[in-house]
């Protein structure tokens, strides 16, 4: 698969369009917005994790007609004026674009969708009428986003091996990056990214939500105010079945495009918590990565990848993933005083936060996990407007790209390595 699809989608325009919070919800209840929100809302029932990119140029089948138990609306204070909110444009318009990034401005304050880029005119058009988002680029004409005003920040949702390209692109045309995880699939790439952030003079962010999603930001607020006492050990298991009929784990299966299997895909989730959570980068790894033989889905990916990381208190962090087991999303955090457990931990919308202390087990209200999106785009969009550090920069998904690496480099000589 080449490194820039073929097709493109050449209609730009700079014109800013109107934007409102009201006039979004009200223009998508009948469309696509409504459809996607109604799959979202289906799949918090179970369904894949990580983002699913726009690799085939077909419109995905969606609903015509919103749920029928429609999520509730919580009270939330108002977008800012349009000239104060931050214009994005969003490179790959794949399910998970669809499904969760794009409603997910509704609830944005900060931020507004002003351009869309696919491989597919057609399949760009329509999402761009339904959502009312006139400027629209292909893959081959992108770098005409430096002519476009209304574009501040570039969401990269691509496969893995397609973000360093495409970030630096957006970067060396003056506009802010926002990538998915894993940052991209070697310390090099990331290096390089990085250093056109600086040359730019612009900021790079890396999309891990769990630092937004509440249940998460509410277990680090007790674990820091001690509710558990000291962390002594992390535990997570990240898994789901890699399903080849799904377009959206076609490219999943090959390495040029993934960079790596359940490691890279979902197994990052518990790497960058362990991090999170302890406030500490580990010192040693040891891993060990079973591939079943036979198995045309792991022709060029791993499967289960089982690793332990050793941090500087002390704390030690035991994480898994796997490509062949029903879905698993959990951690769990064991304290001198009691354990947090969250399970699952990396939902889409329904996480649930457990405080285990004192011989009672009491389960934690947060906030529904589906503001993790729309918290973490205005998160870096507020970082971009202040010019105060973003709480996971371009630095962040590096050192995870080095410690994937390290594990790595542990299965494959069957000893621990420094991280």
């Amino acid at each position: 698969m080449p490194s820039t699809p073929p097709s493109s989608a050449s209609t730009p325009s700079t014109a800013r369009p109107g934007f409102s919070r009201r006039g979004f919800v009200i223009a998508g209840a009948g469309g696509l917005a409504g459809a996607a929100l109604a799959a979202s809302a289906a799949r918090a029932q179970g369904g894949a994790q990580g983002s699913a990119q726009d690799t085939t140029g077909a419109t995905p089948a969606v609903p015509t007609q919103p749920s029928a138990r429609p999520m509730p609306m919580l009270e939330r204070p108002l977008p800012e004026p349009r000239g104060k909110r931050l214009g994005w444009a969003l490179v790959g318009l794949g399910k998970f674009t669809l499904g969760e990034i794009l409603p997910a401005f509704g609830d944005c304050r900060l931020s507004a969708p002003v351009a869309l880029v696919s491989g597919s005119p057609d399949k760009a058009r329509d999402i761009g009428a339904r959502y009312g988002i006139r400027a629209l680029y292909g893959y081959q004409d992108f770098d005409r986003i430096r002519d476009d005003p209304a574009i501040d920040v570039v969401y990269v949702i691509l496969p893995n091996a397609m973000h360093a390209e495409y970030a630096i692109r957006a970067l060396r045309a003056g506009k802010h990056v926002f990538c998915e995880k894993p940052m991209a699939v070697s310390v090099e790439e990331c290096e390089r990214m990085i250093r056109a952030a600086e040359d730019a003079g612009r900021r790079l962010g890396v999309a891990y939500r769990a630092h937004f999603e509440p249940h998460n930001v509410r277990a680090l607020e007790m674990l820091r105010a001690g509710e558990i006492g000291t962390l002594r050990r992390f535990e997570s298991m990240h898994g789901r079945p890699l399903d080849p009929s799904e377009p959206a784990d076609q490219w999943r299966a090959k390495r040029a495009l993934a960079g790596g299997g359940s490691l890279y895909d979902i197994g990052i989730y518990a790497l960058n918590a362990a991090r999170m959570f302890t406030g500490e980068e580990p010192t040693e790894v040891s891993a060990s990565i079973h591939t079943p033989p036979g198995d045309p889905r792991f022709a060029e990916v791993e499967d289960l990848v089982s690793f332990r990381l050793r941090f500087p208190s002390g704390v030690i962090a035991d994480c898994s993933s796997s490509y062949s087991i029903q879905e698993q999303k959990n951690y769990q955090l064991y304290g001198t005083k009691g354990a947090l457990r969250l399970d699952p931990a990396t939902d889409y919308h329904r996480n649930t936060l457990m405080l285990k202390a004192e011989k009672r087990e009491v389960q934690i209200q947060a906030e529904p996990a589906s503001l993790q999106f729309s918290r973490e785009i205005d998160g870096f969009s507020e970082a971009v407007a202040s010019g105060r550090e973003h709480r996971t920069p371009g630095e962040d998904g590096l050192r995870d790209v080095r410690l994937m690496q390290a594990i790595y480099r542990s299965a494959r000589e069957g000893r621990p390595v420094k991280a």
